[in-house]
Order: structure tokens, then sequence, then C-alpha cells
């Protein structure tokens, strides 16, 4: 499960960190300091986010 789990988070994390700088910029948030905590924000977000997808996966 973890294998899957890791494949799928490097798929998620830097797409929701992506995301999640993009609202920031949207936001008129462009200073480094907002950039950098929303990429950190989508990163750590896509942790579980990779672990419910491969719980789903694995389960089907």
């Amino acid at each position: 499960m973890f294998r899957l789990a890791s494949i799928i988070y490097a798929l998620a994390g830097p797409t929701l960190a992506g995301i999640f700088v993009v609202v920031a910029l949207v936001l008129n948030r462009v200073d480094l300091n907002s950039i950098l905590m929303a990429a950190g924000a989508g990163a750590l977000l896509g942790v579980p986010t990779a672990w419910i997808i491969a719980k789903k996966i694995l389960s089907a």
C-alpha cells in the first residue's frame, strides 16, 4: 500500500501544490512567503489524498 501511495503522491503532491500556488496568485498574494506557504500546504494535503486514493484502488 505504501508503494502505491507514494507513486500516487508523486502525481498528487505537485498537482495540489501548483493549484494552491495558482489560487494564491489569483488572490493577489504575490509575496514569496505566501507562495511558499501555498505550495507547502498543497504538498502536505497531497499525503492524505494519495493515501485515500491508494486505499480505494486496493479495495476495488
